[in-house]
């Protein structure tokens, strides 16, 4: 399974579609080879992990986005994203992010989902509200976000 946009192709990551990023050197943080540990384990987590973004104009890899896990006993589940500094304030995130936000309401298992950005990340900011997330509370370095 993939999702589609205009620009992008979403693929959840496996063993087996991870080597696109690995032949591309791609290296945005551990979280993707934690994740194929839990998938492993417990393959019911499939689509609830790490989902490579890949631009379709040249097959180059962006950045990642995908759940911290499946969602809980409220129906919820976190979101979060990382794009490569380079491909930073093109609008990636935002494509990428609202395709998985529909998928995540279409499988009937999501009533709400959540994320978190720091206070001075000013792009991430600018991107969960352009994903329509409203701000649910705050810390003095954290700001907590929700849509549902």
């Amino acid at each position: 399974m993939e999702l589609e946009t205009e620009r992008l192709k979403v693929i959840p990551c496996t063993e087996e579609t991870v080597k696109i990023a690995i032949n591309q050197k791609y290296d945005n943080g551990p979280q993707i080879s934690a994740y194929l540990k839990r998938l492993n384990e417990d393959s019911s987590l499939l689509y609830w992990g790490p989902w490579l973004v890949i631009r379709k104009s040249d097959g180059v890899v962006l950045g990642d986005i995908g759940f911290k896990g499946k969602p809980d006993e409220d129906r919820a589940v976190e979101a979060g994203y990382g794009f490569l500094e380079s491909y930073w304030g093109n609008g990636y995130a935002t494509e990428a992010m609202e395709a998985l936000i529909r998928w995540a309401f279409k499988t009937l298992k999501v009533d709400r989902i959540i994320a978190e950005t720091l206070v001075d990340n000013y792009g991430s900011i600018r991107v969960l509200q352009k994903l329509g997330m409203k701000k649910i509370s705050s810390t003095e370095t954290m700001i907590y976000w929700e849509i549902g």
